[in-house]
C-alpha cells in the first residue's frame, strides 16, 4: 500500500528505470479532473476543435469538390468528410497534450500538486493521455454527426468511427506527451505542428489517395500514423472494411500502445530530481 498524502516527494531515477508503467484506476482521477476543468469552457473549445474542419469540408468538399468530381468512385466531398473525422481527432488530441499538458506541467504546477497525492507520476501521465484521447473522441464525434446530417455517414459500419476517434486522439496523446516532456517553452511546439502534424494532415490521404504518390511518397505515408487512421475511417464510411483494414487497425493499436510506453518514460526522465 502507498504511504498517506504528505510533502511532495521528487520522484527518483529509479523510478524511471521501470519498465512497466505504475498505474492503478486512480488515472481516471487526472481524467475526471481535466473533464471538470474543461466542462467551464467546452463551448469554446468545440468552436475551436470545430471551426477549421468544417471550413474545409465547405470549401473543399463544396467548393473544389466542384471541379475535381468524383475521386475513387465517389464524390470528393464523401471521400474527404472521413479523413477530416480523423485530422479533427489528431489536432483536438495534440492541442489538449501539447499546449494543455505543457501548461499544467509548468505554468499551473498541477503535477506537482498530483504528487502530493497517492497518484503516480504514470498514472498522471496515463490520465492526461486519456483526456487527450476524450478530446479526440469529442471533436471526432462531433464531425460524424454532421457528416450524418449531410447524408455521407451511409454505411451501418459508420457509427465503429467513434472508438476509431478515439485511438486516434490517444495515439496522438501519447506521441504528444513525449513532445511535451521534451519542451523548453510553448515555441518549441511549432517545430512539432510544422514538421509533424502539418505533413501528416497533408500528405495522408485526407484530400487525395495515396496512389497519386510515386512510390517513395507512399512509403513514407505508411509511416505516418494518421494514413492508417484515415484508411480505417473511408473503409468505415464507405462500408468496404477487409483484412486491409484489419492490418491498419492493428498497426494502430501497436503504435499507440509503443507511444504510451515511450510517453511514460519520457515524463519520467523529464521530472526527475
Amino acid at each position: 500500500m502507498r504511504e498517506p498524502a504528505g510533502p511532495i516527494q521528487p520522484v527518483t531515477a529509479r523510478a524511471t528505470s521501470r519498465v512497466i508503467p505504475d498505474i492503478t484506476r486512480r488515472a481516471f482521477a487526472v481524467w475526471f479532473r481535466d473533464a471538470k476543468v474543461w466542462a467551464t469552457f467546452y463551448k469554446a473549445s468545440l468552436i475551436g476543435d470545430l471551426g477549421e474542419p468544417l471550413l474545409y469540408l465547405v470549401a473543399m468538399g463544396w467548393g473544389l469538390g466542384k471541379l475535381v468530381g468524383t475521386v475513387d468512385g465517389v464524390p470528393f466531398i464523401e471521400f474527404l468528410a472521413p479523413g477530416l473525422v480523423c485530422s479533427t481527432a489528431m489536432y483536438a488530441a495534440t492541442f489538449e497534450c501539447t499546449f494543455g499538458a505543457f501548461t499544467r506541467m509548468t505554468r499551473q504546477k498541477t503535477y506537482d500538486a498530483r504528487l502530493a497525492t497517492p497518484l503516480s507520476l504514470d498514472e498522471i501521465v496515463a490520465g492526461e493521455v486519456l483526456w487527450g484521447g476524450t478530446k479526440g473522441f469529442f471533436s471526432g464525434s462531433a464531425m460524424i454527426l454532421v457528416m450524418a446530417l449531410f447524408g455521407f455517414a451511409g454505411s451501418p459500419l459508420a457509427l465503429l468511427a467513434l472508438p476509431l476517434a478515439f485511438l486516434i486522439g490517444l495515439l496522438f496523446a501519447c506521441l504528444s506527451m513525449i513532445v511535451t516532456a521534451k519542451a523548453p517553452s510553448y515555441d518549441f511546439f511549432s517545430y512539432y505542428f510544422t514538421l509533424g502534424i502539418a505533413p501528416m494532415f497533408l500528405f495522408s490521404g485526407v484530400f487525395f489517395p495515396l496512389h497519386t504518390l510515386p512510390q517513395w511518397g507512399r512509403t513514407l505515408a505508411w509511416f505516418l500514423p494518421l494514413t492508417h487512421g484515415v484508411n480505417v475511417s473511408r473503409a468505415i464510411f464507405t462500408g468496404t472494411v477487409d483484412l486491409g483494414t484489419a492490418a491498419d487497425l492493428a498497426w494502430l493499436l501497436i503504435f499507440s500502445a509503443g507511444a504510451f510506453l515511450v510517453s511514460v518514460r519520457a515524463i519520467r526522465k523529464r521530472l526527475v530530481m
